[in-house]
């Protein structure tokens, strides 16, 4: 079945069905991985957005039951120049076309997805409608597709209730994780390093934590713009002013830097892919890191007196990482956990786990 993807600035692509055939709108972004895409369709953080993978076969080692990143799937749409029609690994329980029916997720293939990305890295991410009408009214959809936002997406991808995951081994800490779109991996790389982890939601307020016993507090990552989530960072703020260790990641890093008189913007494209150089400014080594995030916490805002940049992104110098003044208490941008590639920055857990007192 045919398909066509209409772009807010009015560039036509036309292609073929692969997935859901209803109309889908979403904020269009674009990931240079060239593995992880099941990882990727389950990851929170992509919550009403759609993805031009820009590694041009996808789907070759099909899907299985072990890599989803959370509960469900999350992406409203793929777009991807070639897809596999079968899966080959020992690990594929299914291939990727019927992965996408199944979950209603909209999907194309045989587009330029060379073309595409430069126009998303040219202009900016922006929004796009994905349809297999055949007889559609352009300036109708340029209309509803302008109109399109994404709005209380933490609210959207958070868990409803605590749910608790027990330390691997022996029980060294117990870490208040406030879950605004984590991902499965994140909970692993605590619980292989002794750490009992109670996933909260993120409406949970900063006075129960502090009154929970906890060792430490984990900020995970999450979905979009950062700065809408008032009530997050003033429970944010409550938790920066106690002496409980936080370790922020990717939209827990902006929210702590909120919540601390740093400000937050939108950038161009954003950082999406499993190969993103970045600077450990204190080792002074680069380390490859695994990335997902539209905003950025912008370097000016900083107060010196608060934090100081720990980390900056080797290809465009934004902010990666800031080391707080406060004892224990540090974030990064990107991923450390990275289950779609490198692990180069697991350190940042034991780090973490020394904060709360390492092997006590």
């Amino acid at each position: 079945m045919k398909a066509t993807l209409i772009l807010e600035n009015g560039s036509i692509f036309s292609g073929t069905s692969i997935g859901s055939t209803s109309d889908r709108i979403c904020e269009l972004v674009f990931n240079t991985s060239m593995t992880g895409y099941q990882e990727l369709l389950t990851d929170p953080s992509y919550m009403g957005q759609g993805v031009v993978m820009t590694y041009p076969l996808i789907g070759n080692y099909g899907v299985n039951s072990e890599d989803n990143e959370s509960r469900r799937p999350w992406v409203e749409a793929v777009v991807i120049r070639h897809l596999s029609p079968r899966g080959s690994n020992f690990r594929c329980e299914g291939d990727l076309g019927t992965y996408l029916k199944k979950h209603d997720i909209a999907g194309i293939e045989d587009v330029d997805t060379r073309a595409l990305t430069k126009i998303l890295r040219n202009q900016g991410s922006m929004n796009a409608m994905l349809t297999c009408a055949e007889h559609f009214n352009v300036a109708e959809a340029l209309q509803a597709i302008k109109a399109y936002k994404i709005e209380h997406a933490v609210a959207k991808v958070t868990r409803q209730e605590p749910e608790c995951f027990e330390a691997l081994g022996e029980e060294k800490h117990h870490v208040a994780l406030l879950d605004y779109g984590v991902t499965n991996h994140v909970i692993e790389c605590l619980c292989c390093r002794g750490c009992k982890v109670t996933a909260l939601p993120a409406d949970t307020a900063a006075e129960a934590i502090l009154a929970g016993g906890y060792d430490g507090v984990m900020l995970s990552n999450g979905p979009g713009d950062p700065a809408e989530n008032v009530e997050a960072i003033a429970q944010v703020k409550k938790l920066y002013e106690s002496d409980l260790p936080i370790f922020g990641i990717g939209l827990g890093h902006q929210l702590l830097a909120l919540a601390t008189g740093a400000k937050t913007g939108r950038m161009a494209y954003g950082h999406r892919g499993s190969s993103c150089p970045v600077r450990d400014l204190e080792l002074n080594r680069v380390f490859i890191t695994g990335q997902n995030h539209g905003y950025e916490v912008l370097a000016d805002s900083i107060d010196p007196a608060v934090a100081e940049v720990s980390h900056i992104n080797v290809n465009d110098k934004s902010v990666e990482g800031l080391r707080y003044k406060r004892a224990n208490c540090f974030s990064t941008q990107y991923h450390p956990e990275a289950n779609t590639g490198p692990k180069d920055v697991e350190y940042l857990y034991n780090r973490f786990v020394a904060s709360m007192g390492g092997d006590k």
